[in-house]
C-alpha cells in the first residue's frame, strides 16, 4: 500500500483555497518600495543593526541591507520594515551539511 505525502495534501489544499505560499511556508518575502523602504516578511531575527547596515536572519538564509540613515520600523513577530536610503540588498543562502 502506497502512503501519500502529507505535505502534498497540504499543498493541494492551499492551492485550492488560493492561499499565498509565503503564508504557509517559512520562505521570506521581500518587498522593496523605491530606494527608501524594504519590508521583509517571515524573518527570524535581527543579527546586526547599524545606521548603514542591517543583517536579518530568515529560515533559508541571511538578508543584508546596505544604505544610509537606516531605521527599523513596524516590527512584528513575522514582519520587519527597514527605512532609509537603500543602496543594496544581498542574500546569503543557508547551506545544508548532509
Amino acid at each position: 500500500m502506497r502512503r501519500k505525502n502529507p505535505k502534498s495534501k497540504i499543498n493541494k489544499i492551499n492551492e485550492l483555497l488560493e492561499i499565498p505560499v509565503e503564508i504557509t511556508s517559512q520562505e521570506p518575502k521581500i518587498t522593496i518600495l523605491g530606494f527608501k523602504e524594504v519590508l521583509i516578511e517571515n524573518y527570524k531575527a535581527i543579527i546586526e543593526y547599524e545606521e548603514f547596515f542591517v543583517k536579518i536572519s530568515t529560515h533559508i538564509g541571511v538578508i543584508n541591507i546596505n544604505g544610509f540613515n537606516l531605521k527599523l520600523k513596524e516590527m512584528t513577530d513575522d514582519d520587519i520594515m527597514v527605512l532609509g536610503k537603500i543602496d543594496s540588498i544581498d542574500m546569503e543562502e543557508l547551506v545544508d551539511e548532509d
